[in-house]
């Protein structure tokens, strides 16, 4: 018999600035009552019923960025069970963008844009979710090789994280 679990399919992707050092994000700062407020993300969200991934993550970042993807470099993907509202499964497709077009916006609905040194995400002196620390290291690896990862999240926190390189 086969079990089938329901996931909201999702896009997150890291814009890079034209020398690769940067990378647009979003402060999370437009609503108090977000569970995000105040951190920094990347772009993206929810896949609609009538696009691919692709098509999505492009979506995701002309309304949040007002930007073009000319490229999307597919860096791994992550489930994460228990993540979302009602303990609700989320799957995620990352990618890196690393040549785009059009000036970026500077904030959205969500919250403001920022460019942010990658030196300082991996460094963690960027807020952001504390889980979000374990994976940025592979989509920002210098020799970067797509990743499949699960991290199962239960009341709002990771509990766990692994992942396999293709």
């Amino acid at each position: 018999m086969v079990t089938l679990v329901q996931a909201v399919l999702a896009t997150l992707g890291y814009l890079l600035s034209p020398d690769q050092r940067s990378v647009l994000m979003i402060r999370r700062d437009a609503r108090p009552d977000d569970v995000h407020f105040g951190y920094y993300n990347g772009l993206g969200g929810k896949v609609e019923m009538d696009e691919d991934v692709a098509a999505g993550m492009r979506r995701e970042i002309r309304e949040e960025a007002g930007l073009g993807c000319d490229v999307l470099d597919f860096a791994g993907t992550i489930s994460w069970p228990g993540f979302g509202r009602d303990g609700a499964n989320w799957f995620g497709f990352l990618f890196r963008i690393p040549s785009w077009t059009g000036e970026p916006k500077v904030a959205n609905d969500e919250g403001s844009l920022h460019w942010v040194p990658v030196e300082d995400v991996l460094a963690g002196r960027v807020p952001m979710w504390e889980s979000d620390r374990h994976f940025l290291p592979l989509v920002f690896a210098s020799a970067p090789r797509p990743f499949h990862g699960i991290m199962p999240f239960q009341d709002g926190k990771a509990v766990s994280w692994s992942y396999s390189t293709v």
